[in-house]
């Protein structure tokens, strides 16, 4: 029991401190383009960059992961973003103007590569480290619990820090990611490979045949994380934005009220992540409730401009995200083979970033051509199309037996998905594969 609490805290600190590295930064992006004297553009470029350099590299760091094992990856990449993290905080201090901004991108350069090999890795990671998929799946809903903590957090600490001096979020980032790093060297202990890994092609062929056999959940689901972090994160930015033009909110007290639809989703995240358990069809249905609550709730958010309202429907579509991201999380962990869950997870992970990349810019459109209305019509729209593909893209057969007598997650008969792996996997992967 001590040595799960121990890895449940190291495993939630890497979300928990990837996300403050992060989002922290967005309550206090335009006091740094102040005191950098750059365009607004050019500030949400330290946004940006951190994202798209995840995005391209999560993959390879999933295969690496796969490869030569979870923590060989994790640790590295922490220690990239404790040395990024630095770079942007030094450059922050002792230059300005111009040298200070682009020593500032290059450091959030280096923590986007880091960031690509951290959190994506812990999902799989929990997977490894907890075989039986009741406490598997309560774990992932836990470690989302840290992830969505992290963004309800950012705001009021970001905006906290950031009123104290204009860089200290930025300082404060290499120590957070040094803490994380620390937690994993020592709490860690991740069971030594008892199969030798298999060579990249090999490697390949197995993926694009996990591809083929079980595409139409699989890009269901990455789809559905995509969706969730696009709407989250593009809200937020709307509302970021109407707290202080409409509301003259700043600081402290806007991180507040920006906390207040994270609070929802960090909660019911948590509640999800426990009551889902190893059952495959309670996951999908709690997901696609969740899903449902965002959409009609955002629906309903397209006929009211009250800010009492905005926050009250958004506080209970994110609670509907928070249910359905723990159940995405154990339905693609457990259904997918140990040797190709680190690449097939990243993907997933790829997908959520897109979202986070996406959402800030596409509201920005919307509502330079229209505004209030057709902004939440398209954020509803979109949290339809992910309860569609909840409902008719992933199919659980019967749950597993309570006896738990196997653990194998491609087996129908305990039924994770409607499609089983029709061809045997490598033979050279399954004759160095242990004997359970």
């Amino acid at each position: 029991m001590q040595q799960n609490k121990g890895n449940l805290l190291a495993l939630g600190s890497i979300p928990l401190m990837m996300t403050l590295g992060n989002s922290m930064l967005i309550p206090v992006l335009p006091e740094i383009g102040r005191k950098l004297h750059v365009s607004s553009f050019r500030i949400s470029m330290l946004i940006t960059v951190y994202a798209v350099v995840a995005i391209l590299l999560i993959p390879i760091a999933g295969y690496l992961s796969d490869r030569f094992g979870r923590k060989a990856v994790i640790v590295p990449c922490l220690i990239l973003t404790v040395i990024g993290g630095g770079i942007s905080a030094v450059g922050a201090w002792l230059l300005h103007d111009l040298a200070a901004y682009w020593t500032i991108i290059a450091g959030r350069l280096l923590q986007g590569a880091g960031a690509a090999g951290a959190f994506p890795i812990v999902i799989p990671l929990v997977g490894d480290l907890y075989e039986n998929e009741d406490e598997a799946s309560k774990n992932l809903g836990v470690v989302e619990t840290y992830n969505t903590f992290g963004k309800v957090l950012s705001p009021i600490l970001g905006a906290a820090l950031g009123a104290v001096l204009w860089f200290l979020p930025l300082a404060v980032i290499p120590g957070l990611c040094l803490i994380s790093l620390i937690l994993v060297l020592w709490l860690i202990h991740v069971p030594k490979r008892k199969n030798q890994p298999i060579m990249f092609r090999e490697f390949v062929g197995n993926v694009k045949q996990v591809l083929a056999e079980k595409g139409r959940w699989l890009y269901a689901i990455f789809a559905m994380g995509g969706i969730c972090m696009f709407v989250i994160f593009g809200v937020l930015f709307y509302l970021s934005d109407i707290l202080e033009s409409r509301y003259n909110l700043h600081g402290v007290w806007k991180g507040f009220v920006l906390a207040i639809p994270l609070i929802s989703l960090c909660l019911c995240s948590y509640v999800g992540g426990k009551i889902i358990g190893k059952h495959k069809k309670r996951m999908k249905w709690i997901g696609f409730s969740g899903l449902a609550v965002l959409t009609i709730s955002f629906a309903i958010l397209g006929f009211f401009q009250n800010i009492y309202a905005v926050i009250g429907l958004f506080t209970l579509g994110g609670g509907g995200i928070g249910l359905a991201l723990p159940c995405l999380d154990s339905l693609i962990t457990k259904g997918i083979e140990k040797e190709e869950r680190g690449t097939i997870t990243s993907l997933y992970s790829s997908m959520r970033f897109v979202g986070v990349s996406l959402g800030p810019p596409v509201v920005s459109l919307l509502l330079g051509r229209s505004g209030h209305g057709l902004l939440f019509g398209v954020m509803a729209a979109v949290g339809g199309i992910a309860a569609m593909l909840m409902l008719f893209a992933v199919r659980p057969k019967q749950d597993e037996p309570t006896d738990d007598k196997s653990t194998d997650p491609m087996n129908v008969d305990k039924g994770l998905t409607d499609v089983s792996r029709e061809k045997p996997i490598s033979p050279k992967l399954r004759r160095k594969a242990p004997v359970k």
